[in-house]
């Protein structure tokens, strides 16, 4: 990544709650076809069970981690003495987190929001959108819109058409509808269930090359995508996350390229 500051745009997504199994499940099978022709799934070890500390790791350099034995070179990393994971591919930076650094770096940093911890609505729910040059989050960006995905493409559509062509441009997207509640996604379901959680991914795939197509403009595009956490449907008397169970700590994870 130390090569690609600042010569590519960067777009990071963040599909929240999405579970590792589910992910690869449905690969395998062919239904997420727009995932399955530029990604392949890595099983890693997220950092945090839950949204908000999860994504403080991220944006610090700290992304989902390999489930093989390590050390693993981090894509890139907030200096700090004794990093044993920072190497000569790593991009290190002295600011504390990405957006800032990004931004030092001549980046238009741009934030679309997903899940309450970006809604900026009240204190909480503005620490991660407020890392961000430009933030936006509505509610049919939310859990309970089943079109939320579509909502925020538009709204990404109107800020990528006012970035000028020549700066390099990081895009920040949570995905909301992987979480609870997703059973909006299958006909009459009377619950969530993985199966929903499953179709809420299909509908996931059904935009993503339209996301990839909005934030596209002429430049290459280093993509990151991955999940923060899992969630369990029962798994051991668990419902939800924030819990140190299997489903929620192994998480999807993948990085490539859009060439210019």
């Amino acid at each position: 990544m130390r090569r690609l500051i600042p010569s590519h745009d960067l777009l990071f997504v963040t599909l929240d709650t999405l579970r590792y199994d589910v992910a690869v499940d449905l690969w395998e099978r062919g239904r997420t076809p727009a995932f399955a022709r530029v990604l392949r799934w890595e099983r890693r070890h997220t950092p945090a069970s839950f949204t908000y500390a999860a994504h403080h790791a991220f944006f610090a350099g700290f992304l989902p981690t390999p489930v093989a034995p390590g050390p693993h070179q981090r894509r890139y990393a907030a200096a700090f003495p004794g990093s044993a994971t920072s190497g000569e591919d790593t991009w290190v930076f002295a600011a504390a987190d990405l957006p800032t650094a990004l931004a030092e770096a001549g980046y238009h940093t741009v934030c679309v929001g997903g899940v309450g911890f970006f809604n900026g609505r009240g204190a909480l729910g503005s620490v991660l959108p407020g890392l961000f040059a430009e933030a936006h989050w509505e509610p049919a960006f939310g859990v309970t819109a089943p079109d939320c995905l579509d909502a925020q493409l538009d709204r990404l559509a109107e800020v990528v058409a006012r970035v000028p062509g020549q700066r390099p441009l990081f895009t920040f997207l949570n995905v909301a509808a992987l979480h609870q509640p997703n059973r909006h996604y299958l006909p009459d379901a009377p619950q969530d269930t993985v199966d929903s959680h499953a179709a809420a991914l299909e509908y996931v795939d059904s935009r993503f090359d339209r996301l990839l197509a909005t934030v596209h403009r002429g430049r290459p595009v280093l993509v990151i995508v991955c999940s923060d956490h899992g969630t369990a449907y029962g798994e051991d008397g668990h419902e939800g996350h924030r819990v140190g169970h299997e489903v929620v700590w192994t998480v999807p994870y993948a990085d490539f390229v859009v060439p210019a």
